[in-house]
């Protein structure tokens, strides 16, 4: 699967860079930020800011590409 190629517009490229480097230089360093504020309060059982900060952590995982 990773041997496959799909065909894109250089817009379409271009639109993805800047997705990763938007994900990569702004919202991952603000995420760990989230995640790192919510351990502070405590108990994780009950910490509904460190689950929401840990599945936004999940969501921009799943954006960025493993390889590029």
């Amino acid at each position: 699967m990773a041997d496959e190629t799909y065909p894109m517009t250089p817009e379409g490229l271009a639109t993805l860079k800047a997705e990763l480097k938007q994900i990569r230089e702004i919202d991952r360093p603000a995420n760990v930020t989230e995640i790192e504020e919510a351990l502070e309060h405590g108990d994780l059982r009950e910490n509904a800011e460190y689950h929401a900060a840990k599945e936004r952590q999940a969501e921009l995982d799943a954006r960025m590409p493993v390889s590029y």
